[in-house]
């Protein structure tokens, strides 16, 4: 494969082009590597449009939009035709879908999803509360939490508690550290959902020592002791064990597979409690 280019035309911020565009590539060996995107955000005038259809003449290669203005789209077609260029409309059919499903017409209006409504200022509450409960902080505030993530050091909890938190989940996380119980709150909450977080003992060393070079700290500490390491890891077990709450293995998974499984298990719980 040669190196070519893809152009993301969007009315709004691109987040849904940029998605596909990712989830796609990674289905070709070399895909990701050999492409060059281009993002063209909040396009939404002829005059932008004008230079988008310039920048695509000047770098060939495959378009993909999201428009929902007539004027907009038909001048990136229209473009893209005299170029020989294709131009693929990524929302059309699920729009269309839904539209017969529906028996209604898509509004058509752009940045819809970004408009700040309730839930935009919902997802914001989320991250605040989030940072202010992270790493084990305000925990007498527990039962505000959607959810709890409880783990030993570096098993991903802060990152999965942030990326939870935009989606407009309360996240809070609570370290587990040897010799230290965990706070009073925690095991008597009833709101959140509470999840623990393992990851391989082998897997663990390999990060914590990664973390401790950043930081240039080379001495040898029970911090990476193998043997300690699975020591923790078998205490964190039963500790799930005892209270009943599921565990996430995150030793493969990336933070949105994490994620998107403790979005699962909240899903099942809330639409057992509405029962």
């Amino acid at each position: 494969m040669k190196r070519f280019h893809i152009h993301l035309v969007s009315d709004s911020t691109g987040e849904t082009l940029t998605s596909v565009v990712n989830a796609s590539m990674v289905q070709f060996a070399e895909g990701s590597s050999l492409c060059d995107q281009h993002l063209w955000a909040l396009i939404r005038t002829p005059g932008q449009m004008e230079r988008v259809i310039q920048a695509i003449a000047a770098a060939r290669g495959m378009v993909l939009f999201t428009l929902v203005d007539s004027e907009m789209r038909d001048m990136l077609q229209a473009g893209c035709r005299d170029l020989g260029i294709p131009c693929i409309a990524v929302l059309d059919p699920v729009l269309a879908a839904l539209s017969a499903y529906l028996g209604e017409q898509a509004q058509g209006l752009p940045g819809r999803q970004h408009q700040l409504d309730a839930q935009y200022f919902a997802r914001i509450e989320a991250m605040q509360f989030t940072m202010a409960h992270d790493d084990g902080q305000g925990t007498e505030d527990i039962e505000q939490a959607d959810v709890v993530l409880v783990g030993v050091s570096r098993t991903s909890k802060t990152p999965t508690s942030i990326y939870l938190a935009n989606r407009g989940l309360r996240t809070m996380n609570v370290p587990l550290a040897p010799g230290v119980p965990i706070p009073p709150e925690l095991g008597g909450a009833q709101h959140p959902l509470i999840v623990g977080l393992i990851t391989s003992p082998d897997r663990l060393v390999q990060i914590r020592r990664n973390r401790l070079q950043s930081m240039n700290e080379e001495r040898d500490t029970p911090y990476v002791d193998l043997e300690v390491v699975k020591t923790e890891m078998a205490a964190a077990r039963r500790l799930f064990g005892q209270h009943g709450w599921p565990v996430i293995d995150v030793t493969r998974r990336s933070i949105e597979e994490t994620a998107a499984a403790i979005f699962t298990l909240y899903s099942r719980r809330r639409e057992a409690a509405q029962k």
